[in-house]
């Protein structure tokens, strides 16, 4: 299990920048990216798996496309039980909160992407503890 990929972006609603690495402020999310804050939904994930499905099917995407915070290889997120607290690199412990989510109208990923699966298959955590992510980071359960 590993990150793959980050993104960021300064406005809801739209795709996220790649970039190589962030730091990860507790109980707040990703500085610099508009989701952080005060709320359950900081940090969001997505298999890359997922997104490499959506191109299967036709959808020009990449990562980011989806606003997702984090792409990781090897992690089923749909089945992921809400309260699973997971390690990201050396330090970042986050939990998760919440599977999928509810899209009340269609935002620019949609009319980007032809599709969204962030409410289907996007996953929203809280950050316990912060630090420093890069791609390429693993991803472990803690257990304790």
């Amino acid at each position: 299990m590993k990150i793959v990929s980050i993104a960021v972006s300064k406005k809801k609603g739209t795709r996220k920048v790649p970039v190589d690495s962030v730091h990860i402020i507790e109980d707040h999310g990703i500085a610099e990216d508009a989701h952080a804050g005060p709320w359950h939904r900081q940090v969001s994930f997505l298999a890359a798996e997922s997104i490499a499905e959506s191109r299967s099917r036709g959808l020009d995407v990449t990562f980011g496309d989806f606003a997702e915070n984090i792409a990781t290889e090897g992690i089923d997120w749909k089945t992921m039980p809400i309260g699973t607290r997971l390690r990201l690199g050396d330090s970042v412990v986050v939990e998760i909160t919440q599977i999928g989510k509810e899209c009340h109208n269609r935002c620019a990923i949609y009319y980007k992407a032809g599709d969204c699966i962030m409410p289907r298959e996007g996953v929203f955590a809280r950050v316990l503890k912060g630090g420093e992510i890069r791609s390429g980071d693993p991803v472990e359960y803690v257990t304790s």
